[in-house]
């Protein structure tokens, strides 16, 4: 096994007893990332950086090291990193190099961890497939015909990346499902925390009400060592809760016996793939055999979960989205004689914005706009408290976690719904966009291969703030499921 291959717990073993050093392992990322340019994954690569901060693990290994010391990450653009690229994939953030770093990117270093470099991603957080972003196409490491398949998105760079062993792990957002799906996608484990578990200070914004960060890793374990590393109460994020931090590592006992297990049946969708209701029948004997109790449930305002989503994201990204205006920092268009601020304005946001961020922000400052504010955006409000009291009301008849389908099928091929209605490529956050909107944490863990050989992953959904309890329920799901199958390596 070659070291970038190695889980976060691995490497940290192998670094302890000295069979390893920081710079090898990072070597082995860097060299993975060179050949790795088929996929796209990687697009702003920082290898001097790794280099010196590889060095420094080394230099500091033994008593007072961090708990991710010399492990080699990636992290999603969408993370403000000081003086690298931090463009959100986007080409009206060209040339921006924030003189700042992300308190996510602060704590990973602090934790003693490598950053390789800057992954692809939807633009601004913006999509389902990677096909939105300035750098083109992120690619899915796996491959089963002609096709190039999407990783998924937002952070599909994240997901290939990590799936392909370009790095050991990445750092992802999620707003709507960018962590779970794209982890269901590519056979990863992806977790988004409960919301202001995870600082999202130095994040570029995308929807600041359903924004969070959150690790994408090869293992359940992993998962719990680095979200231990990310999360935490930061002041400078007026969202961020000051509650302590669990050893989430020391959470994964393996044993679930007694706990209840909820299976809400608003999740059987007409035309739901016979093999997505054959994987989660699967899942919950699965839960059922490690001793949980599985109880049906009702979430009744599911079915309005994705109308309200796309109200109230693309109101929060037309009012994020409105400060940058070709002014202080990235893209400004050139002006003809005679043009105005606002000319200025109106062409720097055509050119710097794509087509879909452009749908996006139309949307929202629609549903913003007096004469449609309460028909839209304050009734969307309304159902989003709704489906909130849903899982308030489940969790609190005894229910400790709430098992679901990831997504309505494997990875499609890029391309194959770029032309199509943009809410077919929408309903891809069908199982994903109520977590965000009620603030719970979610996990997607693979557990089988469909006909064709794609990964398929299931959903764990928690309590608030019960991250600890949700990725023992994810190591039970993973430990029985044995999912071990990695990508055919093409590229």
């Amino acid at each position: 096994m070659n070291a970038n291959e190695l889980t976060i717990a691995e490497a940290r073993d192998a670094l302890g007893r000295g069979e390893l050093s920081a710079v090898d392992l990072t070597m082995a990322c860097l060299t993975a990332i060179d050949a790795g340019t088929p996929l796209n994954a990687f697009v702003h690569a920082t290898p001097e950086i790794a280099l010196d901060q590889a060095r420094a693990a080394d230099a500091c290994r033994g008593a007072g090291a961090g708990a991710l010391n010399g492990i080699p990450l990636g992290i999603k653009d969408l993370f403000c990193t000081r003086g690298v690229a931090s463009q959100a994939a986007s080409n009206i953030l060209k040339g921006f190099k924030p003189e700042y770093e992300s308190t996510v990117t602060s704590k990973l270093f602090e934790a003693g961890a490598v950053m390789l470099g800057k992954l692809n991603m939807d633009e601004f957080a913006m999509g389902s497939s990677n096909e939105t972003s300035c750098y083109g196409d992120a690619v899915n490491p796996w491959k089963v015909d002609d096709r190039r398949l999407t990783p998924g998105g937002s952070s599909g760079g994240s997901a290939a990346a990590v799936a392909a062993d370009l790095c050991l792990a990445a750092t992802g957002t999620d707003t709507g499902g960018s962590i779970r799906q794209p982890a269901a996608f590519t056979g990863i484990v992806g977790i988004k925390p409960t919301y202001g578990r995870v600082s999202r200070w130095g994040i570029v914004a995308f929807a600041s009400s359903l924004d969070q960060a959150g690790p994408m890793t090869k293992s359940v374990r992993d998962a719990a060592i680095l979200l231990g590393a990310m999360a935490g109460h930061d002041p400078k994020d007026s969202t961020s809760a000051d509650i302590p931090v669990p050893d989430f590592e020391a959470a994964l006992t393996g044993d679930i016996r007694g706990r209840k297990i909820g299976i809400p049946r608003e999740y059987r969708m007409e035309g739901m793939p016979a093999e997505i209701e054959a994987l989660w029948a699967r899942g919950r004997e699965m839960l059922a055999d490690a001793g949980a109790e599985i109880v049906d449930i009702s979430l009744p305002h599911t079915k309005y979960a994705l109308p309200a989503y796309y109200v109230i994201a693309p109101a929060e990204a037309s009012s994020n989205l409105a400060r940058y205006d070709g002014v202080r920092y990235g893209h400004r268009a050139r002006l003809g004689q005679g043009d105005g601020i606002v000319d200025m304005y109106e062409k720097t946001r055509a050119e710097g914005f794509g087509k879909e961020v452009q749908r996006r922000v139309m949307i929202g400052t629609y549903v913003l706009s007096a004469g449609f504010y309460d028909a839209y955006y304050n009734r969307a409000r309304k159902v989003r408290a709704l489906i909130k009291r849903d899982f308030d009301e489940a969790f609190a008849a005894g229910v400790d976690a709430i098992l679901t389908p990831a997504t309505p099928s494997s990875a499609f091929g890029l391309g194959e719904m770029a032309d199509a209605d943009p809410v077919a490529m929408y309903l891809n956050d069908v199982f994903t966009v109520t977590v965000n909107l009620a603030g719970l944490p979610g996990i997607s863990v693979p557990v089988g291969l469909d006909a064709k050989g794609l990964p398929l992953g299931l959903q764990l959904i928690g309590r608030p703030w019960d991250e600890a309890g949700l990725l023992n329920h994810a190591h039970v799901l993973e430990r029985a499921a044995g999912f071990v199958e990695k990508p055919r390596k093409w590229w």
